[in-house]
């Protein structure tokens, strides 16, 4: 494939059209129209509907500026970074991040990340859900035990667990005697199989409040409304302070912080630098350097 004539098929992606590429770029209208032709015969694939007034991409074409453009940059990039001697991070670097990571502790790591990198344009997307890396052009996920990938790499960062808190108020069952709870998502009675220092403990739980965030499930335990499973970074101010207590933890509730990216490409300059950086944020990866960053 022409790299040069992919690289105008991007320009002209990018700004909408031949006229917008050619005046925002200085390059001349019929150079681009002719090698964009020449990439769409050596494709056998129409890459733009051409219009009377507009021009517009077609499925194929949005795939392949999808894929490539940030291909492209990274290859510009490398070539500025070879010429100057220096590797220095530069260019956008996006991330996707999970829910409760970004409220508790993203905003200052990008803060950081942002005065020590200044080239670099960093962009956060809070979301929990498995993103697709390519087709939406993220440099770097973390994400929360992820099932295995072959087309992703990646460390864990961080380590955390769940245990079961409970304001000083809430009286410990007996027996079977199911205790009012905060949960999570469903709202359905369950059990919670708890490890505590006299042994194993079930507790049976019968869900007043059904939260969809974390930090709104601490708050309701802090108002004593009932047990909840939590995070033990989340609640380790609280448990420190004795305003909830810790009844035990959830067994099997390992949680790994992974940082991902795709094994095919090689690791940019800038990727590098944020998984330097989270490695220095949290040198040890426990719970304990994630609480720091948590506000009382």
């Amino acid at each position: 494939m022409d790299l040069l004539a992919l690289a105008d098929f991007n320009l002209v992606a990018r700004y909408g059209g031949f006229g917008k590429a050619a005046r925002a770029t200085g390059r001349p209208k019929a150079t681009l129209s002719r090698r964009v032709t020449e990439l769409e015969a050596a494709l056998e694939l129409r890459l733009f509907e051409r219009g009377a007034r507009d021009l517009k991409l077609t499925e194929e074409g949005r795939a392949l500026h999808e894929r490539t453009a940030a291909l492209l940059t990274e290859l510009d990039e490398t070539a500025a970074a070879i010429a100057s001697g220096a590797e220095k991070p530069r260019g956008r670097l996006r991330i996707s991040a999970p829910l409760l990571l970004s409220q508790t502790a993203m905003g200052k790591i990008a803060a950081g990340f942002s005065l020590k990198y200044p080239d670099v344009r960093l962009e956060i997307t809070t979301e929990d859900r498995a993103v697709d890396m390519i087709e939406e052009a993220y440099d770097l996920v973390i994400r929360v035990n992820p099932d295995p990938d072959e087309a992703l790499v990646g460390r864990v960062f961080l380590r955390d667990r769940l245990v079961v808190v409970a304001s000083p108020e809430l009286v410990r069952p007996a027996g079977d005697h199911p205790v009012p709870g905060v949960v999570r998502g469903a709202g359905i009675r369950q059990t919670w199989k708890v490890t505590t220092s006299k042994g194993a403990w079930k507790i049976g739980i019968e869900p007043i409040l059904a939260l969809s965030s974390l930090i709104m499930v601490r708050d309701a335990v802090r108002a004593g409304v009932g047990a909840a499973r939590l995070p033990i970074s989340l609640v380790s101010h609280d448990l420190a302070d004795g305003t909830l207590l810790h009844w035990g933890d959830i067994d099997g509730s390992e949680i790994a912080l992974w940082a991902l990216y795709p094994s095919r490409r090689l690791l940019s300059a800038r990727v590098s630098a944020f998984l330097d950086f989270l490695k220095q944020a949290f040198p040890n990866g426990t719970p304990d350097e994630l609480a720091a960053y948590i506000d009382r």
